[in-house]
């Protein structure tokens, strides 16, 4: 088993990261400690370096600058935590939420380091100048990498947050639509079986006050007018929760059929074919008002998307249950120009015919079209056999996305706006984090190669002329030009007797001229190939 494996619990994860952490970083002190020969209180040097790095470690996931203070100050006794540094200067740019603690560190780092290496321990220009660029780019480049590494989880946060915010905002406004739609159908049945509940309880007042009605059939009319009057009012209470305030009315006139639709369609100028047995003209309850929504939206769409297409409305009834279709070419001319679709009509659509017990597939045709198929169930006195089963058969189009339930999922309590607004500000800090992991070394190299050069070049610059002009066998004291300070002679050379200069050459600053004497008489000069 890995132990790392992500389904471990945190509290053993962690400490198992930090324990391997502790081992890479030990590893290049021990190989060395434990290697011959054995300084004396070498091995009190390494269990120290090993507890340092065990603080470092531990600290380093709430205090990360501190474990990476640590570690440089573990360098000035052991050289070997120079190889840490990188690994905690990751790790604090990946852990720290601001730059400027980081910042403030570095340049405390850098002031300490050039005080004690150039005013106390009198190392020259070189070795300060390879000291600062250890710290550069063992501790800024790679705290530079981990700050954008933490941008980049903070933009992939924001991302996902965004489309949460989306999906979330998609899916409540398809919910107001159901229930929109709901109330409607609600309201539908306020009117309409509200108003037959009427008639039935106003007929039955009437058979009451009947002169040749038996007193026990009288009682029991009367009964009867009391139980619906009183049923009319459950269903004005009940049903009348259900309507929206200033909502619109139902739009569908009283015994409109779709061969009505259809007609109107074409006197409106659109090309319209119905295929439809006389036996689906008629249908019955919700499968009816659901049948009469589908063709009038199918329509109502293909007007307004397609004008000019023909459309052809096909009703086809079996022992199962009436399945209604309506398709359109593509427009010959192309769709008029119109703001883009929300599909809040087919959503709405498709919910008045889950609640009739259909199914509603709508998408784009092969040809080039679009198509609204829909499956609705018959009521049991309307059909004969076994019962529908609500199962939808496959007719060639795809369900626009739009109204696809598995896409519109629950997300956060964030609004879009905030979401948009969250996400654009960490693309802007991903950016400026990879620009500035980009930019920052080399403006701290040039700046680090510029004040090298300032200190390697104080002092130390002979002219080409004044070089010229000097003779052997002059005497020091007589030589014109001759600088006040030397360099420090090129690695590996040693003349005793012998100065070195420089010419100024940019940026290093390398040693130009040899000039070696004797007895206080300069013996001979050269320029160093470089």
């Amino acid at each position: 088993m890995r132990i790392l494996d992500r389904s471990l619990p945190v509290r053993w994860r962690r400490p198992l990261l930090d324990v391997l952490l502790w081992v890479v970083v030990a590893a290049p002190i021990a190989a060395a400690r434990l290697t011959p020969p054995y300084p004396r209180f070498d091995l009190a040097l390494l269990l120290g370096s090993l507890a340092l790095l065990a603080v470092a470690v531990a600290s380093a996931r709430r205090w990360p600058l501190v474990g990476l203070l640590l570690v440089v100050l573990g360098s000035l006794v052991d050289g070997n935590f120079v190889f840490a540094i990188p690994v905690f200067s990751y790790l604090s740019g990946r852990r720290s939420a601001g730059a400027a603690p980081a910042a403030v560190l570095f340049g405390v780092i850098a002031l300490g380091g050039t005080v004690l290496n150039l005013g106390l321990l009198g190392t020259g220009a070189a070795t300060w100048f390879l000291l600062a660029s250890v710290l550069l780019f063992a501790g800024v480049f790679p705290w530079l990498v981990g700050r954008y590494r933490r941008q980049q989880q903070a933009l992939a946060d924001a991302g996902r947050r965004h489309v949460e915010a989306l999906t979330r905002e998609r899916r409540g406004a398809a919910e107001r639509i159901r229930l929109r739609e709901r109330a409607r159908i609600a309201e539908e049945m306020h009117d309409s079986l509200g108003h037959d509940l009427s008639l039935i309880a106003v007929r039955a007042a009437a058979l009451e006050l009947a002169d040749d009605l038996a007193p026990e059939h009288r009682t029991a009319v009367g009964e009867l007018r009391a139980s619906v009057a009183a049923a009319t009012e459950r269903l004005h209470g009940i049903i009348g929760v259900l309507r929206e305030e200033g909502g619109p009315a139902g739009v569908r006139p009283v015994g409109e059929t779709v061969v009505d639709l259809v007609a109107g369609a074409r006197e409106a100028g659109m090309a319209v074919r119905l295929d439809a047995p006389p036996d689906t003209v008629e249908l019955p309850g919700m499968t009816g008002s659901a049948a009469h929504q589908v063709v009038r939206e199918a329509l109502t769409n293909a007007a307004r998307y397609a004008p000019g297409a023909p459309v052809t409305v096909t009703l086809a009834r079996d022992a199962d249950g009436v399945e209604v279709r309506v398709c359109n070419a593509s427009a010959p001319a192309g769709p008029l120009p119109r703001p883009a679709s929300s599909g809040s009509g087919l959503l709405a659509l498709a919910e008045r015919v889950r609640l009739a017990g259909g199914v509603l597939d709508a998408g784009r045709c092969p040809d080039g079209g679009f198509a609204v198929r829909a499956r609705l169930p018959l009521p049991a006195e309307s059909r004969s056999g076994a019962g529908w089963s609500g199962v939808p058969v496959p007719v060639g189009v795809v369900i626009d996305a739009t109204f696809d339930g598995a896409a519109l999922v629950g997300g956060g309590p964030e609004r879009p706006a905030d979401a948009e607004r969250r996400l654009r500000e960490a693309r802007r800090r991903a950016r400026r984090s990879l620009l500035t992991a980009l930019a920052a070394p080399a403006g701290f190299g040039l700046v680090l190669s510029l004040l090298h050069y300032s200190f390697a070049t104080a002092g130390t610059v002979l002219d080409e002329s004044a070089y010229d002009r000097m003779r052997p066998g002059t005497e020091r004291a007589d030589l014109h030009g001759l600088p006040r300070r030397q360099l420090t002679p090129p690695l590996g050379v040693s003349a005793p007797g012998c100065e070195y200069y420089t010419d100024g050459n940019f940026p290093l600053a390398e040693p130009t001229w040899r000039l070696c004497f004797t007895d206080g008489r300069l013996a001979s000069k050269e320029r160093i190939a470089s």
